[in-house]
């Protein structure tokens, strides 16, 4: 009987370590202003622990995060995670439609798990325009030890933030929006932070590379509005990843990175030893702006040349590379659907969404829109709304319909854009840009199938060419002007998500709205209840909690 019962103690330990919690990674966040001279014209800027960029965070598949930020602006504030996909969780996602934003001199924690999924991802404030003055930073998802790589350990992981930048102020850019104004053009382009590096050894470098060896690079536009060309001077770049996919390993001179979006590559430094510039450079502006970084060798003897190598003309070579990128079918990954095994081109389409963007006025003011409809934010958070079951006070569902107007010339209207889901409907959706200026557009909550990207308009004979086998699943898509992009996914993780323009100007007057995902069995399986610490606003602030999920 004594061994009966030790052996019942074995079965009961292993269990517990078996299913014991993943790690946490717990951090403290103080936001406040600062000023900064990234293009050597003192501004404001918004720092997280005094840094500029923010602190990069650096996990592995199934960590829980638990960042506790207190907010020190005179503004409310929030934060997302671009490209987390926030299982059963759009709580933690921090957007307007989400979140009531972390009031000046508060805090929230924000808590999240970055569940079966790698790869590199930034974060950045969805508040106002506070996204110009900085806030954001790196978030890289590394693999877990047990799931092999389909390469082999670099000899270190570097983040490469890369954007344009304004020097006025996040606030004076958004009075100018307010006003009825475009931004205009940006005044520089950052990398890291920092502006154009001086030659003969005048600057740091930035990264250090030994012969021989080879490197991770995560190159993610951090950027408002502008596409950036990055390439590396007499050095070719093999991409590894984007947004969270293993891609089939083809190797670039220079790669187009659009708003938003972030890219891996191994570079290895066989060259000759001495400095060598990372370039980025504006694509599709009348004027290219350009900026350098150093890349130092451990025992280099020489400074940098100053001949750069030049950017690709015309966003045709920018639409034919991005032909060029292909999901790695044979790579293993930490994924809700291992790469290899959904076969999203034999699933049968449930429904079909076009969204067409338009720049209009509105009362003599500019505003962007989809379909007719530019999105405005509730005082309410739309999920909030809809979980405490007073939507109808909120928004209306399927504020725009699938199909834009058949002319773009037709009245526009400002309201909340809510577009209600089916659970686990596998959803086309159609971008279509009918403007002369190029497009990027983010999911939250997903990775989607970006299968097709062409010139002119879509119809339904498009379908004949999709890359149904192995497109790249991602987040975020660039749409070239008077082209489109078409996207395939199913909507099954349950939360109210936001599609959003990553262009901010576009975003901040608009150009955005929310998928409405249901659980219809309003099952602990499918959505987690609201956490006891998200702050209540709006028409929800003195309302009791409604009954919560279970299994």
């Amino acid at each position: 009987m004594g061994r009966v019962m030790f052996m019942l103690l074995l079965c009961i330990s292993a269990t517990v370590v078996v299913h014991g919690e993943d790690p946490y990674l717990f951090f403290t966040w103080n936001v406040t202003y600062g000023t900064i001279s990234p293009l050597g014209v003192p501004q404001q800027g918004i720092l997280i622990n005094g840094q500029f960029p923010g602190p990069n965070i650096n996990s592995t598949t199934n960590n829980n995060i638990v960042i506790n930020v207190f907010n020190n602006l005179n503004e409310p504030f929030l934060l997302t995670w671009s490209g987390i996909q926030h299982r059963k969780n759009s709580w933690q996602d921090g957007t307007a439609g989400t979140n009531c934003p972390i009031a000046p001199g508060t805090n929230f924690t924000y808590h999240f798990q970055v569940k079966d999924q790698i790869g590199s991802y930034i974060y950045y404030p969805t508040t106002e325009m506070h996204k110009a003055a900085g806030g954001f930073g790196g978030l890289r998802v590394n693999s877990r030890l047990l799931i092999p790589v389909p390469y082999a350990d670099p000899a270190d992981d570097y983040t490469v933030l890369i954007g344009d930048w304004y020097t006025k102020s996040h606030s004076t850019l958004r009075k100018i929006l307010d006003s009825g104004r475009s931004i205009g053009r940006p005044n520089g382009v950052l990398i890291n932070g920092k502006g154009a590096a001086k030659g003969h050894g005048k600057n740091k470098p930035l990264f250090t590379m030994q012969p021989g060896k080879t490197y991770k690079y995560r190159i993610c536009n951090v950027g408002l509005k502008t596409s950036i060309n990055f390439r590396i001077q007499n050095h070719n770049m093999k991409l590894v990843e984007m947004e969270g996919s293993h891609t089939v390993q083809n190797t670039y001179e220079s790669l187009d990175v659009h708003v938003g979006q972030c890219y891996a590559v191994l570079v290895t430094a066989n060259q000759a030893p001495k400095d060598y510039y990372i370039v980025a450079s504006t694509r599709f502006l009348r004027k290219e702006i350009t900026t350098t970084g150093i890349i130092r060798y451990t025992n280099g003897k020489g400074a940098a040349s100053p001949v750069l190598p030049p950017a690709p003309v015309g966003w045709a070579w920018s639409l034919n590379q991005f032909r060029t990128f292909r999901w790695n079918l044979t790579a293993s990954a930490a994924r809700p659907n291992p790469q290899g095994s959904y076969h999203y081109g034999a699933i049968n389409i449930t429904r079909t969404i076009k969204l067409a963007n338009t720049a209009t006025k509105v009362n003599g003011k500019l505003r962007y829109a989809l379909n007719g409809v530019s999105h405005v934010d509730s005082p309410t958070p739309l999920k909030l709304a809809e979980y405490y079951n007073v939507a109808d006070k909120v928004f209306k569902y399927d504020a725009i319909r699938d199909e834009p107007p058949k002319k773009d010339s037709v009245d526009v209207t400002v309201k909340p854009i809510v577009l209600n889901m089916t659970f686990r409907n596998f959803v086309e959706i159609i971008f279509e840009n009918h403007e002369t200026a190029i497009q990027s557009w983010h999911l939250d909550g997903y990775s989607f199938f970006a299968v097709a990207s062409e010139v002119g308009k879509w119809t339904p004979k498009k379908r004949r060419n999709y890359n149904l086998l192995d497109a790249v699943s991602r987040h975020t898509v660039q749409v070239f002007p008077k082209s489109w992009s078409a996207i395939l996914l199913t909507f099954d993780n349950a939360g109210m998500w936001n599609i959003r323009s990553e262009n901010w100007e576009r975003h901040y007057l608009g150009q955005q709205l929310y998928a409405s995902v249901l659980s219809p069995a309003r099952s602990l399986r499918d959505e987690y209840n609201i956490p006891d610490n998200v702050q209540l606003c709006g028409a929800v602030q003195n309302l009791p909690k409604p009954p919560p999920y279970t299994i």
